[in-house]
């Protein structure tokens, strides 16, 4: 990064800018904190410091999260922020590295080599003076990712890009356009997006942001209601649908931001109209920060933020940062428009091909997510070596108490390509989404563990009834009415159709061991189904009447 020729990673540039000393950064539930209260409360933190490299920052309230982080800054140091507050988490960091150690509010839940308490610090005097500075090339923060596309990693962070994206973010959402915008955020700090909206926007955007990290309606409505207009609501997906489905109305907000997960265009325009506010979408991974923005309910294509650009090189998509000089790997499969414009296809470790087609499990996530009653909800797909077969399938899991699974089934073909509706549809309790409303790898896993070998149903079977009215029995058989075969494989044919999400192209072979009377029920079960047929069995009670094979498409 350069200014006026000058390589701003070797100037000192200032931890807060722009810096009024008494105005309001930070809104509590009894009032503010201002630029000079909270750098007071960090060089007091810092005088207390050990001589470390690096400080594990847990913290919830985002006053002593921003304490802590420059309190570390002022002696040197570089702020970690930890997935979670798990253990595991906290060792991954600190294992075999003695130069690591704890900033915490509270007490953790586990044993740590050497903790530093944070405290409100609320009697000493104001800051005075021009607000401190730090090298831009030092190294501020390492970033873990969620775990949400696989195993989590750690990402380094120098002061100066920090600033880049504080300066440059902003603009991206339109937020620039407001006075002193107040931030309420749904998101943890320590995560990118919470971060960079919550946190950078303070330091380095202008911006002021309340102390708390309200998640339900009515939280959320009351840390609107306590700190001054313009109001920015930055949230997810999900709390941003509890948002809209309760009762709870807000003060008035000028605009919701939301990203971690694909947001659904009937979502974004059921919470405009709701709340009278334009919402806006955040793409980003934490490699690259967030990276891209659109008002959802306007555009599907993406504008870069202004100091990244889109590289296209031999048929791979790169995100490029002139001013860093550095070159991003896209993980999603991106279509670039122009320099500054993108189009997503999902995921690229989350493209799922069955049949010769494909889709994004996120982009078929978002669509099961949309059905009324459906709670939450998710596609995963197995790997071959979890048992469910030689070929994976999607499999949906679903926060559904009121909704029978194949009901939802159904709805699912209104939504979407029959060949990606899931032939097992498992109700759960809690998907185990993370605090930012992504749900990891893992947690998937273990929902796979916990009930696939209960939930797996085998055949997929249907009941196979005619009423006694039916078109298909007029003039057939009058005193002893009889279903006509024509008709039943007509019905089976549709129904295998859909579950198979395969065009079936001809009937290989039918044998009839009864006839099909109306208001009888027959079960029929489909079985495996190789490359070109697939075998359809009904039985009445455990009887067989009809043996049958199908002739599929080839895919």
């Amino acid at each position: 990064m350069r200014t006026r020729g000058i390589p701003v990673d070797t100037m000192p540039l200032p931890l807060l800018d722009p810096f009024e000393p008494k105005a309001p950064i930070f809104w509590t539930q009894g009032g503010s904190i201002s630029g000079a209260q909270l750098l007071a409360r960090a060089d007091r933190l810092a005088r207390r410091l050990p001589d470390k490299r690096a400080a594990i920052i847990y913290s919830e309230s985002r006053d002593s999260f921003t304490v802590a982080l420059i309190a570390a800054w002022l002696r040197g140091q570089t702020g970690v922020f930890p997935a979670d507050r798990s253990e595991r988490s906290y060792s991954a960091l600190t294992r075999d590295d003695p130069s690591v150690y704890c900033l915490t509010e509270q007490e953790l839940p586990f044993e740590t080599r050497e903790a530093v308490r944070l405290d409100a610090g609320t009697d000493q005097p104001d800051w005075t003076g021009a607000a401190p500075t730090l090298a831009g090339a030092h190294p501020a923060v390492k970033v873990l990712t969620s775990g949400s596309t696989g195993k989590p990693t750690v990402n380094d962070k120098t002061w100066a890009m920090l600033i880049a994206g504080g300066k440059a973010i902003p603009p991206m959402i339109r937020l620039d356009g407001y006075r002193r915008p107040s931030i309420v955020a749904t998101v943890p700090s320590q995560h990118m997006y919470g971060f960079e909206l919550a946190i950078m926007n303070v330091l380095q955007g202008g911006a002021t942001a309340h102390v708390e990290r309200p998640i339900f309606p009515a939280d959320i409505a009351r840390c609107l209601d306590e700190v001054e207009p313009p109001r920015i609501l930055t949230t997810t997906p999900i709390h941003l649908r509890a948002l809209v489905e309760s009762k709870v109305s807000l003060p008035g907000v000028e605009q919701i931001v939301s990203a971690t997960a694909p947001l659904s265009p009937n979502l974004a325009a059921a919470a405009e109209r709701k709340f009278g506010a334009p919402v806006w979408e955040i793409y980003g991974f934490t490699e690259a920060g967030s990276v891209a923005g659109r008002r959802t309910t306007e555009s599907q294509d993406w504008r870069l933020r202004e100091d990244f650009e889109v590289l296209d090189q031999g048929g791979q998509q790169f995100l490029t940062w002139p001013a860093f000089q550095r070159r991003l790997p896209f993980p999603d499969i991106v279509e670039p428009l122009d320099r500054n414009r993108i189009r997503l296809h999902g995921r690229a470790q989350d493209t799922v091909n069955v049949a010769g087609k494909r889709a994004s499990l996120s982009g078929l996530s978002a669509l099961l997510q949309e059905i009324e009653g459906v709670e939450d909800g998710a596609f995963w797909l197995p790997s071959e070596d979890e048992g469910q077969g030689k070929v994976a399938r999607p499999i949906a899991f679903v926060v559904a108490p009121q909704r029978p699974t194949e009901w939802i089934r159904q709805e699912l073909l209104k939504r979407m390509d029959a060949a990606f509706v899931p032939r097992q549809v498992v109700r759960v309790d809690s998907l185990g989404r993370n605090a930012t409303g992504k749900l990891p790898q893992e947690a998937l896993r273990r929902l796979a563990a916990q009930h696939l070998d209960t939930c797996r149903p085998g055949p997929i079977t249907t009941e196979l009834s005619f009423d006694s009215q039916h078109p298909c029995l007029e003039g057939h058989f009058p005193d002893n009415p009889v279903v006509p075969a024509a008709a039943i494989l007509a019905e089976l044919t549709a129904w295998a159709e859909a579950a198979l999400g395969r065009r079936i192209v001809g009937v290989k072979s039918a044998r009839f061991r009864a006839a099909l009377l109306p208001e009888v029920n027959w079960t029929a079960a489909l079985g495996d189904a190789p490359d070109r047929e697939v075998a359809v069995t009904c039985r009445r009670d455990d009887e067989v009447v009809l043996s049958a094979k199908f002739i599929l498409e080839r895919g």
